[in-house]
């Protein structure tokens, strides 16, 4: 079976709260720190155990108020690897880019994230 999953966010870490029963993985907050790795490599590690069943479905939903550059990578390669689960393993996936109202910066984030992204990705007013 596999194991929710979750992160305490603080001012320079941002929020991970994973789901396993219904596959719903929120990422909230801010991510200021470079050392982006020692926060991903636990999302890709609960990630890769749920994804060890085919056809499941997973609901990733980024809130992000502030990301640099170091997390944006980050972004990246949650994303490739979520669309490889789709189409090797005919996973149900979803991403909704959550942005405040009159975040620009955030709005635009998400729209180029959206122009790479081979799964359905949403945009999401708040």
């Amino acid at each position: 079976m596999n194991e929710n999953f979750f992160i305490e966010g603080s001012a320079y870490i941002p929020e991970v709260n994973f789901n396993a029963q219904t596959g719903e993985l929120w990422i909230s907050g801010e991510a200021h720190m470079e050392f982006t790795f020692e926060l991903i490599l636990p999302i890709f590690e609960a990630l890769t155990k749920y994804m060890g069943q085919p056809n499941r479905k997973i609901n990733l939903n980024f809130k992000l108020t502030y990301y640099g550059e170091p997390f944006s990578k980050r972004i990246h390669e949650i994303i490739k690897l979520l669309e490889e689960y789709q189409f090797k393993k005919n996973g149900e996936v979803f991403i909704n880019w959550h942005y405040q109202k009159n975040d620009l910066n955030m709005l635009e984030s998400g729209e180029e994230l959206a122009e790479d992204c081979k799964i359905p990705f949403h945009l999401v007013q708040y």
